[in-house]
């Protein structure tokens, strides 16, 4: 047990955790089960202590058996046979009935009630036994050297075997042990003489013994089933998270394939009347079926096409993203050229970066090899980088694209800016679902929150590494990494049939004619 005064190494945990609590909800049972036990120890433990001493009492029954009958046997030199006989009878009669109670009591199953009383049971049994075995150790005929020895030699096997076989009932190996001791070393010292007084004297000494070491093993016992009782409460414990956390994580599946059911049907619902919305806003917005009456409608029209492809564009992204997570988004992988992929992003979203003063500059290393990938999805990660990088960079503002070799032995992509940054505490919000930080919330360009989280899940789809780095008022930078077991340089090369060889050739075209001149039939068949 810890020593109060010393402080321990560990954590205490907090007023409301669940270690806590449960500490504190079995201190309350153990005080409980305390003060309704007679012996101050939980009911199950009384109920196990008593199985444990009768399993040890039946197993130990054959050895009781003999020690009787030696006894016996060896007695009758003193005090006759027929006094042997009857005692030996007695001790045997004794020792039937504990065993039959033993059996008994095993075949049961007890309450706290019964446990009581078997516990009484089993204590004036070993009473009984003890009072027999100190009638044989009282020699009436008178105390000489041989029968003094003899005494001591028996006290000490019985007090040795009482205390192995009751130790889980320290009272039974008291009532069991003391009449023998006492009428041993009340013979001694009956007989003064200093010889009598050392052998009185290590009858009592080793009484003492016994019942120390019979104690000890009632609180190693005792250790025993306290450890197993609260494995079993850890177990239980366990069990019980365990068919929580099932429950919770079919609950979260059935939600997850709810969410997927509602988003593909939300999907066809939201595209089909988005779909005509596009196209008649674009008709009025081009004026394909003559000019407005009202300048302003044109205009109108312009908003309304510009508003229904951002609305497109966050259902698919939105469809992506859940794709993703589902882990139903499969790639159409193939042999792609990274340099080629982002100097098409870098075109595409050129006039857009000019419009709003902003600078693009790029550096390809040259002679990259194709990649092994999914060319759309690099596409769209480059994209939603360039994207980002292009929104949240001031006017008069650089962004810088590269792609190279990694060390090794794969490709990167970056994309940096001279943007605001992110602050460092946020970064991982804006690389979760829908998570914005706070320069984006204070910016009038305002996303969903999926560019960078679709992004990143795409590139780890590709066994891939996504880094986010980012300074405030110098700006932010985005390393996308591909393994090298993606270049397509660095594949084990497709085995070919080896080249058919001319004379091969020729021989192969002589058999061929060969066949075919020979006739379909032969005479004779």
């Amino acid at each position: 047990m810890p020593v109060p005064s010393e402080k321990s190494d560990l954590a205490v945990p907090s007023d409301h955790s669940p270690v806590r609590r449960r500490l504190a909800a079995q201190y309350v049972r153990d005080a409980r089960d305390r003060l309704t036990s007679t012996t101050g120890t939980r009911p199950v433990f009384d109920l196990e202590l008593l199985r444990n001493y009768a399993q040890n009492r039946l197993s130990a029954s054959l050895v009781i058996l003999l020690l009787v009958c030696t006894v016996g046997f060896l007695s009758s030199l003193w005090t006759g046979a027929v006094m042997a006989g009857a005692w030996t009878a007695s001790v045997l009669l004794i020792h039937a009935v504990i065993m039959h109670k033993c059996r008994q009591f095993l075949a049961e199953t007890p309450n706290e009630q019964d446990t009581r009383k078997w516990r009484m049971r089993f204590v004036i049994l070993d009473l009984f036994q003890g009072l027999a075995w100190m009638f044989v150790l009282i020699n009436p005929v008178g105390l000489d050297e041989s029968s003094g020895t003899f005494m001591l030699f028996v006290m000490l096997l019985v007090v040795a075997v009482a205390s192995m076989t009751s130790s889980s009932l320290p009272m039974a190996v008291l009532v069991a042990t003391i009449p023998v001791t006492f009428a041993v070393a009340l013979d001694f010292l009956l007989h003064a003489s200093l010889r009598n007084y050392i052998l009185a004297g290590m009858a009592v000494t080793a009484q003492g013994y016994f019942s120390l070491l019979a104690y000890r093993l009632y609180s190693t016992t005792l250790a025993t089933l306290i450890a197993r009782a609260e494995k079993d409460a850890l177990i239980g414990e366990l069990e019980q998270a365990k068919a929580i956390s099932d429950e919770a994580r079919g609950q979260a599946e059935a939600a997850n394939i709810a969410k997927s059911r509602f988003l593909a049907q939300m999907s066809h619902e939201l595209r089909t009347p988005l779909n005509a919305i596009l196209g008649f806003s674009e008709v009025m917005k081009s004026e394909v079926f003559g000019p407005h009456a009202v300048p302003a409608y044109k205009e109108y029209s312009s908003d309304i096409h510009n508003s229904g492809v951002h609305l497109l564009g966050l259902i698919n992204e939105i469809l992506d993203l859940s794709r993703i997570e589902a882990g139903r988004y499969e790639l159409n992988e193939g042999s792609v050229s990274l340099t080629a992929v982002v100097e098409d992003c870098h075109h595409l979203l050129k006039l857009r970066a000019s419009n709003r003063g902003i600078a693009i500059h790029d550096s390809f290393e040259p002679d990259l090899p194709n990649l092994w990938a999914d060319e759309r999805a690099v596409r769209q990660v480059c994209l939603n980088l360039l994207s980002n990088a292009i929104k949240f960079t001031p006017q008069g503002g650089e962004i810088w694209l590269k792609v190279g070799w990694t060390a090794s032995g794969g490709q990167y992509m970056t994309c940096k800016d001279s943007g605001a940054g992110i602050p460092e505490e946020e970064i991982p919000v804006v690389l979760s679902s829908f998570g914005q930080g706070s320069n984006s919330i204070k910016s009038a360009e305002q996303g969903a929150g999926l560019g960078l989280p679709i992004a990143k899940s795409l590139i780890e789809m590709h066994g891939g590494t996504f880094t986010l780095r980012s300074k405030l008022r110098i700006g932010t930078e985005v390393i996308c990494t591909f393994p090298p077991e993606r270049v397509v340089a660095a594949m084990a090369p497709v085995n070919q049939a080896p080249p058919i060889q001319p004379h091969q050739d020729e021989a192969a075209r002589a058999e061929r004619h060969n066949v075919l001149k020979r006739p379909l039939f032969r005479a004779g068949t």
